[in-house]
């Protein structure tokens, strides 16, 4: 009988594994090296732009002036950054509404049919956003299909509006970011264990109760995911507002793209896009704590 040596049995396995994990890391190398070197050039020359100013021909010039950074605490640009805020968080919230029935009958419900239904839903979005919302303007205004049928069955008179308001731009926002709500919430319902339901349905008794202490819960990291990618494209939209919205409903992406296409004061635009940015870097920030946390506590 041969012994088998104590080197040998330290020996770490280095099987195809492991050759595999590093192939894959340095096929992925080249791209992410590619990705954040532009990242970080183009934040880098957007923050030292925003310290700039412009030459009487409306030139920007790079330099250290903070009147851009005063000027961001002037009460007109922190009403629109507030405004965009909310209607960043009611287009998630009503977006987590709609989307959670969706997800929820299409992963237990759909049998055979789940990816036919989700293509249904996917598909339609793989047109141009922009094609989208015009479409989606027609839809809502004054002499839309959708109006005209609320006027036919008396929910809705002539002076009835659903552009330029507030609940035209949020329409729009929903509308344009529904499906990255879905596809997330729907992941997290496929992988759920059924039989988590079954229990609670025990514990709990009604379908309702049961949705909302056991599926919500086992679902918390989707809904999360889903609302990441809601609100983060949501805050910086600024076609909805332009197209369904009036000049009271204006966001801070009207606000950047018209000083840096129609205004032609650069410096204050990167002033403003790196104010967008630290918001949208909090609530990032925020999610992944919150991940963080939900993974130490699924370990314990």
């Amino acid at each position: 009988m041969t012994r088998r040596t104590p080197s040998a049995a330290k020996r770490p396995d280095r099987g195809p594994s492991a050759s595999g994990a590093r192939l894959w890391t340095w096929l992925m190398l080249p791209g992410t090296l590619w990705m954040t070197g532009f990242l970080l050039a183009s934040l880098l020359l957007v923050a030292t732009l925003a310290f700039g100013t412009t030459d009487p021909l409306g030139n920007p010039r790079f330099g250290l002036n903070f009147d851009n950074v005063a000027t961001l605490a002037d009460p007109a640009y922190r009403t629109v950054l507030l405004r965009s805020l909310g209607y960043a968080l009611i287009t998630c919230a009503i977006c987590l509404a709609v989307a959670y029935p969706v997800a929820y009958t299409i992963a237990l419900h759909g049998g055979r049919f789940k990816n036919a239904l989700i293509a249904a839903i996917v598909v339609p979005f793989f047109a141009n956003y922009l094609v989208r919302m015009y479409g989606w303007s027609v839809v809502l205004s004054d002499d839309g299909p959708l109006l005209r049928a609320l006027r036919a069955a008396g929910i809705a008179d002539d002076d009835t509006k659903i552009l330029q308001t507030g609940a035209g731009v949020i329409a729009g926002l929903v509308y344009g970011f529904i499906v990255f709500m879905i596809i997330p919430l729907y992941a997290a319902l496929e992988r759920m264990d059924t039989s988590l339901i079954e229990a609670g349905r025990d514990l709990y008794g009604g379908p309702l109760r049961t949705f909302l202490f056991v599926t919500v819960p086992a679902t918390r990291q989707g809904a999360a995911a889903g609302c990441v990618l809601v609100f983060l494209p949501a805050m910086g939209d600024f076609v909805s507002a332009q197209l369904m919205g009036g000049p009271d409903q204006i966001m801070i992406g009207n606000l950047i793209q018209d000083k840096f296409f129609q205004g032609q004061n650069w410096p204050l635009g990167s002033a403003l896009t790196m104010l967008l940015m630290a918001v949208l870097f909090l609530g990032m920030l925020g999610y992944l704590r919150r991940t963080r946390k939900d993974e130490a506590e699924a370990v314990r």
